[in-house]
């Protein structure tokens, strides 16, 4: 990202998307986009005198966000909250700015996050959900969630990911520290929550599809722990559908002031 000079500002936003009708975060050609419609909107606030938007934690196609954080560099004398009311004005229904805060040039959203936060929400039912279907996996037969929890106590801490990864691009280091994963059943609705240091390509998904055959009885705890081993990218899955995931948080450290509660005001 480039800095723009003359008086500009670095501005941070929390962003939340339905990301059902979006072909991802990143700019794509001939492909609507979250960060496209972010720019869209930028530009008829404040014209051309923006830079590119930035993303903590990049999103694939049809995955939603509670707590995406993006950043960017205006020349304006907008306060945060006349920026939010306007961006929202110009964003579509699904996508919504949250809050908004300058900060220091220093600031980088993606080199500075602790960690991020993840969510994936399943239907366990027999029956559909129309209501929650567009935001959560059906899984029809009864998911073994004690199960599915001693293979997340394996995931925890530093290990290679790489068995639930899709392509690294030019990702050169697998290794990443899962700080917390667990899942917890209420009523018909299965969730799973997962907090890493960062993740790879599809790793949550491909991570979600796995512990699915594990609680399905359809792989043992030992093959469980065989895939995650193995360090053989790609073997995990299969990748479960993009509607259960969603993005809940970006944490910082405090002195930065970019955690929930300052963003919102």
């Amino acid at each position: 990202m480039v800095k723009l000079f003359n008086n500009s500002s670095k501005i941070v936003l929390l962003v939340e998307y339905d990301g059902k009708r979006y072909h991802g975060f990143q700019w794509q050609a001939n492909a609507p986009t979250i960060q496209y419609e972010l720019e869209q909107a930028i530009r008829k606030v404040v014209g051309d005198s923006s830079s590119r938007v930035m993303c903590a934690s990049r999103t694939d196609a049809g995955v939603h966000a509670r707590g995406q954080v993006v950043s960017f560099w205006i020349r304006s004398s907008l306060s945060s909250e006349t920026l939010v009311r306007a961006l929202n004005y110009y964003l579509p229904g699904d996508i919504a700015v949250r809050g908004a805060r300058k900060v220091s040039v220093e600031i980088n959203i993606r080199r500075d996050a602790l960690s991020r936060e993840y969510e994936y929400r399943i239907v366990n039912s027999a029956i559909r959900s129309p209501l929650a279907g567009g935001y959560a996996y059906l899984v029809v037969k009864e998911l073994n969630i004690d199960m599915i929890n001693k293979a997340t106590d394996i995931m925890r801490g530093e290990h290679d990911f790489a068995s639930f990864a899709a392509d690294l691009g030019p990702m050169k280091s697998t290794i990443r520290t899962v700080y917390h994963a667990g899942v917890e059943k209420k009523g018909k609705m299965v969730t799973f929550h997962i907090m890493a240091n960062s993740f790879l390509p599809h790793q949550v998904r491909n991570t979600m599809g796995l512990l699915i055959r594990l609680g399905l009885g359809k792989i043992d705890l030992g093959e469980f722990r065989r895939v995650m081993e193995a360090k053989t990218l790609g073997i995990a899955g299969p990748t479960a559908p993009a509607c259960g995931l969603c993005l809940t948080r970006v944490n910082y450290p405090s002195n930065l002031e970019l955690n929930y509660e300052n963003l919102c005001n």
